[in-house]
């Protein structure tokens, strides 16, 4: 199979960027699930041994962003957006606190302590931080720029549509990918003309969260990639995919199926729930083939006009 289908493919950079993009690539996987932007980087501060940290107010938090030592600026903000994760509103008690945050965002040099607060921005959905994220866009820095892509995504606001669109066009397969993600969170069904080209992108992963997207906008044009995405033979060919990866391609792909309620993927999904060798995507396969029952007596019922 062509290189470029390897869910770990990448331009060849030389041995420091390489490193950067490889701790960027395990960092977002093959889909770009909220809770892992924040967890997968704890390792980065745990050497600290700053425990004392849960035990923290985000008035605390705040004060340290303004610390003049950097790893401790930084280790705010990573811990501020672990807060915002489980309370979204953890910021609206602290007057100005928003304002501050956007501030901070805007003065701080490029780095992890400005990464981390694109994610407070984006959980917060801060609508009156939308041109800073879209500034940082033009960051040379592809990290960057993925974490504001996702930021504006979660924000959710009609004013983010233009940016991600564009960025479907990037050459860079993660931008491309993350931008997927972010639009499909939007709820606009007219995005489906701009997300249906990815489907055929050269990038396995790039399609892959395209299908996703297009799935959760209520499309039935990614019928072809989410049986890719559940076919163990079709996934275990990608070169460097791990066990992981694939069940959890498998799983996103059944949820995405079932939102669909694609009729001619019944079949299949009876297949993984009676056999596939990983309980969990039996599992998410009978939860499918379920959702997908409740539609169809859901639609007949409405059809027949009975009460």
């Amino acid at each position: 199979m062509d290189e470029q289908l390897t869910p770990e493919s990448s331009p060849q950079v030389d041995d420091d960027e390489e490193e950067r993009q490889g701790l960027l690539r395990s960092f977002f996987g093959l889909f770009l699930v909220p809770l892992m932007v924040v967890l997968v980087c704890v390792g980065v501060f745990v050497g600290f041994g700053w425990i004392a940290y849960d035990r923290q107010t985000t008035s605390d938090y705040l004060n340290d962003l303004k610390s003049s030592w950097k790893p401790r600026r930084a280790q705010a903000a990573y811990e501020l957006s672990r807060v915002l994760v489980a309370d979204p509103g953890a910021l609206d008690d602290a007057p100005g606190a928003r304002e501050e945050v956007r501030t901070l965002f805007a003065e701080a040099d490029e780095g992890p302590m400005k990464r981390y607060l694109s994610l407070v921005l984006g959980y917060t959905k801060d609508v009156r931080a939308i041109p800073l994220l879209v500034a940082e866009l033009e960051s040379q820095s592809s990290e960057s720029r993925i974490y504001a892509l996702w930021s504006l995504g979660r924000i959710g606001d009609p004013a983010v549509r233009r940016p991600l669109v564009e960025a479907l066009q990037d050459s860079d397969p993660g931008i491309r990918k993350t931008a997927a993600y972010a639009l499909s969170g939007l709820g606009d069904p007219t995005l489906v003309d701009h997300l249906a080209p990815l489907l055929n992108d050269t990038v396995v992963d790039v399609r892959w969260n395209a299908a996703l997207a297009l799935a959760e906008l209520g499309s039935a044009t990614s019928q072809e990639v989410l049986g890719q995405m559940i076919d163990r033979q079709f996934t275990d060919q990608i070169p460097g995919i791990t066990p992981d990866q694939q069940e959890e391609a498998m799983v996103s792909a059944i949820r995405a199926l079932a939102r669909t309620a694609d009729p001619a993927g019944k079949a299949k999904l009876g297949e993984l729930a009676n056999s596939d060798i990983s309980m969990k995507v039996r599992q998410s396969a009978l939860d499918a083939l379920a959702a997908i029952t409740a539609i169809e007596t859901k639609n007949r019922v409405e059809s027949s006009g009975a009460p």
